[in-house]
């Protein structure tokens, strides 16, 4: 679980960050900001999701609980867009 960051990458999170858009049906990865104030479930740090819908400035990510697909509303600070190859 990532408890630091690497010396460049401490300070301030970039606006781009906040701002980023996805659309539904983006799969993405969810990395928790550290710099971000408390209250992320340390269990879904690292899993990787389906984006469902847009609720305000967050966004509603379906993760897969070992079979059990759950919802999560997430910021998108704490998103990264990932490239899924189809089998």
């Amino acid at each position: 679980m990532l408890k630091h960051k690497r010396i460049r990458e401490r300070g301030k999170v970039s606006f781009m960050k906040f701002f980023q858009k996805f659309n539904e049906g983006d799969f993405v990865a969810v990395a928790r900001e550290l710099n971000q104030g408390a209250g992320f479930p340390k269990r879904i740090q690292g899993r990787t999701g389906r984006v469902i819908a847009k609720r305000g400035m967050a966004y509603v990510v379906e993760i897969n609980d070992l079979a059990k697909p759950k919802q999560y509303i997430i910021k998108p600070v704490h998103l990264k867009k990932i490239e899924v190859t189809k089998k």
